[in-house]
């Protein structure tokens, strides 16, 4: 193991990292406050201006995907579809399967100039790659159709609701929920296109590497019916082909389409470190002054905060992890509560 490699593992760095992240979003959120004196004289500087702040808050994660575990991101999908990425509303519908396996959405974004453009979540969604929360598209509107992450008792519970209503068994999806779906069809049609993805990432939730592999598919939101009962069984049908997509790339390693690899861009980097820079410098000051000190009293109440501030980080770490995650969708939870 290299020495970059061991500073990695080294929970003092992951709680500094946290501490930049904590902090910087405590600032960014105040200074977005005050943009809301902007919304009465100009709405579209007051997005502007919040856009930009969201993209300094929520970089500081994929700056970790890119440069602290150096993952590889591999785009699935067709030329007509990049060409599109910024330049048209969207509605995406997301899976949610591993721990991170957003921060490879984000990633994307990222890589193609358009993280920041945050849009709506409306309901929830599963497995095998579909999350972003900021989109390709220049105006984006989330969807989770399966209304939580995967795992195998949620699958087995959500496989017996398919067979019940005579639905076909998915294999690496749950059952999507369609009203939130049928709604936004309804509401927004006439402004955009939904964009689907298939995902293969990593439950490692200690950002180590290896790699994503998603697959972006683009369907026209005039295609998908208005009726209620169509537009839901078009999207069981979305389903059923995502699940044979990811049987095939389970099979082949590949999905269909043409192979993207955008290059990671430097601004990520820079953002933290710039954030870096004008937080940790007065707390190591600050830190030197209180050993300087020499209060018994003064340096154990720093190390009791530091102490309460490890034990913080570790649980914002924990309720990542899918076997900590919501219970939604579990009956077998519900009937023991």
């Amino acid at each position: 193991m290299g020495l970059l490699a061991f500073l990695k593992t080294q929970f003092v760095l992951h709680l500094l990292v946290g501490f930049v992240f904590v902090v910087s979003g405590l600032v960014i959120n105040f200074v977005q406050l005050c943009t809301l004196a902007l919304w009465p004289v100009s709405k579209q500087l007051y997005r502007r201006l919040n856009c930009r702040l969201a993209y300094s808050l929520w970089s500081q994660l994929v700056m970790l995907l890119e440069w602290w575990s150096c993952t590889e991101c591999t785009l699935f999908t067709d030329q007509a579809t990049v060409d599109r990425f910024g330049k048209e509303h969207a509605v995406i519908i997301l899976n949610h399967n591993f721990e991170i396996d957003f921060l490879c959405g984000w990633t994307m974004c990222e890589r193609y100039g358009v993280l920041g453009v945050s849009g709506g979540v409306l309901g929830g969604l599963g497995v095998t790659g579909f999350f972003l929360e900021s989109s390709f598209c220049s105006s984006p509107f989330l969807l989770y159709c399966e209304g939580t992450r995967f795992t195998e008792t949620k699958h087995r519970v959500s496989m017996e609701v398919a067979a019940a209503k005579g639905l076909p068994v998915l294999k690496y999806h749950l059952l999507p929920r369609t009203k939130g779906f049928t709604t936004a069809v309804k509401c927004l049609r006439g402004t955009g296109r939904p964009q689907t993805r298939n995902l293969r990432g990593t439950r490692n939730s200690t950002l180590a590497g290896p790699g994503s592999v998603p697959l972006l598919q683009r369907f026209p939101l005039e295609e998908i019916p208005l009726d209620e009962k169509e537009a839901a069984q078009w999207l069981h049908k979305l389903y059923q082909e995502k699940d044979a997509l990811q049987e095939m790339y389970n099979q082949k390693g590949v999905f269909p389409g043409e192979q993207f690899k955008p290059a990671r861009r430097p601004w990520t980097l820079l953002n933290f470190l710039s954030w870096a820079t004008i937080l940790l410098s007065p707390l190591f000051s600050f830190v030197l002054g209180v050993f300087a000190s020499g209060s018994p009293l003064l340096i154990l109440t720093f190390l009791g905060f530091v102490g309460a501030a490890s034990f913080g980080v570790r649980r914002l770490i924990g309720v990542t992890e899918i076997e900590k995650g919501s219970s939604y969708g579990n009956q077998e939870v519900k009937k023991k509560e």
